[in-house]
């Protein structure tokens, strides 16, 4: 058949009575038009993102951030001496992020697929660094732990049972969907390599104890020499605390907390795949995790946390999204990212009033999204 027979016999859907390459690559080529269409027919029967309600990611961009992403799927963001100014991109917001969570004063961080490996890269982090100030005092290093709560997204205990990590984890109650001091403090031993404190749960929308967590680490420290750090999960709730709440202290204004990751993709208003992991200090990054390349065509040695390729095309849609909606220090940039997550609260209020008094049939798929609501006397948001 030739060219335009096939285009034809494609547009009229021939192709729908052969199977769909399933198991090998076919003999036979395919049109880019006729590849196009199999690919979108196959995804028509799918849900429609912007009607998903039960999702925890972005589904809608502006156009032109969308026209930034389109132009840089083909740059490869990890070779940053080739693509120098996206690396600067990143670090730009590594740095807006830092200011947003109030850093003390120089860190570092780095993007991520999302809050999954911000978390795994965290963690291992946290390992790392107890096992040196262990070994530093001549002590064992072998049994290390950490402390969270059944609040937490799984990837917690993923990291647990892949990188040889005790969990300790603390379950919730009856009515009570969130941990405090009290409820880490049987837990927390020499061995703890930190303790990790949720601001936005999956399930609820609330926030973990963290100033209460944090007076009790700094209290442990300080009495018994024993010093663990906080990491804070801020998947859901990073882009919506500094906005709503800006007065309530979960991030580095406290001093335990060492870490904190986030996911651009959920409200951070860029589509999948973006996740940021950002430091208190730059020691506080476990230097194992960090590897020097000599680079010929850079000329200077680069540090690095990851070594693999990625698209620049998330870090370019952070940028594009960054920029006009809060930038360090440009107070309009703040507050209109203040109004637009107060518009997203009073959307979803509406909703949940809707859904209580109707017979909407939304069940637990609706229920279960996270609903950012007034605080109560612990800074936690209630639902």
């Amino acid at each position: 058949m030739s060219t335009p027979d096939f285009i034809e016999a494609v547009a009229t859907g021939t192709w729908l009575m052969e199977d769909v390459p399933d198991a090998a690559i076919p003999d036979d080529p395919m049109t880019p038009i006729a590849a196009m269409r199999l690919v979108s027919q196959e995804l028509a029967v799918e849900g429609i993102p912007e009607r998903n309600l039960a999702t925890f990611v972005t589904t809608w961009m502006e156009p032109e951030a969308r026209r930034v992403i389109d132009d840089n799927l083909h740059r490869n963001f990890i070779d940053h001496a080739e693509y120098p100014r996206t690396f600067e991109i990143q670090q730009r917001c590594i740095r807006m992020l830092a200011e947003l969570f109030h850093a003390p004063g120089e860190t570092t961080g780095t993007s991520t697929q999302g809050s999954s490996e911000a978390i795994m890269l965290g963690a291992l982090s946290l390992k790392w660094k107890w096992r040196e100030r262990r070994e530093g005092a001549g002590k064992p290093s072998d049994s290390p732990n950490l402390v969270f709560g059944g609040d937490v997204h799984v990837v917690w205990e993923k990291f647990c049972r892949y990188f040889d990590v005790e969990p300790r984890i603390v379950p919730l109650q009856p009515g009570k969907y969130t941990i405090g001091p009290d409820d880490i403090e049987p837990h927390v031993d020499e061995n703890t390599i930190g303790v990790a404190a949720v601001v936005g749960t999956t399930f609820t929308g609330h926030a973990d104890d963290v100033v209460g967590i944090n007076d009790f680490l700094v209290e442990l420290k300080d009495k018994k020499g024993i010093d663990v750090p906080l990491h804070i999960d801020g998947a859901s709730g990073a882009f919506v605390w500094p906005f709503l709440y800006p007065d309530t202290e979960w991030d580095f204004r406290l001093d335990q907390v060492r870490s904190i990751n986030a996911s651009g993709h959920k409200f951070g208003l860029v589509y999948p795949g973006i996740g940021w992991l950002i430091f208190r200090e730059k020691s506080d990054l476990a230097e194992d995790l960090v590897f020097y390349e000599n680079s010929v065509r850079a000329g200077s040695t680069t540090a690095v946390v990851q070594r693999r390729p990625r698209r620049t095309s998330r870090v370019s849609g952070r940028s594009a999204r960054a920029a006009p909606r809060w930038a360090a220090h440009e107070r309009d940039g703040q507050r209109a990212a203040s109004r637009h997550v107060y518009r997203v609260q009073s959307g979803y209020s509406s909703l949940r009033q809707a859904r209580n008094s109707s017979a909407w049939g939304f069940g637990v798929r609706f229920s279960r999204k996270a609903w950012y609501g007034a605080t109560n006397g612990s800074g936690a948001a209630t639902v």
